[in-house]
């Protein structure tokens, strides 16, 4: 993993993202920012599982999906399954330790909304 600050790769609305095998942060303060980094390096797994460039395509759709479901931005992001599983085990530092193979399917479930 590398951690790279990079104020104008990162989309207006954001801090950050991860892009295998890099994370880019916006902010330098954000590096040290350990639930921020966590909740990344749990994409970069996630990025790995998929052989990174089906992950940004499956992303994508589901992105898409969650947009007709739910009709607004925020929603249908906060709801891709990859997001879920990353916001809800971001304050867990440990839990790449121990985190099952495919675990985001887990958070697949359409309706549940976040």
């Amino acid at each position: 993993m590398f951690l790279i600050v990079a104020k104008y790769l990162i989309p207006n609305g954001y801090r950050g993202m991860a892009v295998f095998p890099f994370i880019i942060v916006k902010y330098d303060f954000d590096k040290t920012n350990g639930v921020f980094v966590n909740h990344e390096k749990i994409h970069l797994r996630q990025q790995l599982e998929f052989l990174v460039i089906p992950f940004f395509i499956w992303y994508l759709l589901e992105y898409l999906i969650r947009l007709i479901q739910y009709k607004n931005k925020d929603l249908a992001y906060r709801n891709i399954s990859f997001e879920r599983e990353a916001y809800g085990h971001e304050t867990d530092l440990n839990y790449l330790k121990n985190r099952p193979f495919f675990k985001f399917l887990y958070y697949i479930k359409i309706g549940n909304k976040q």
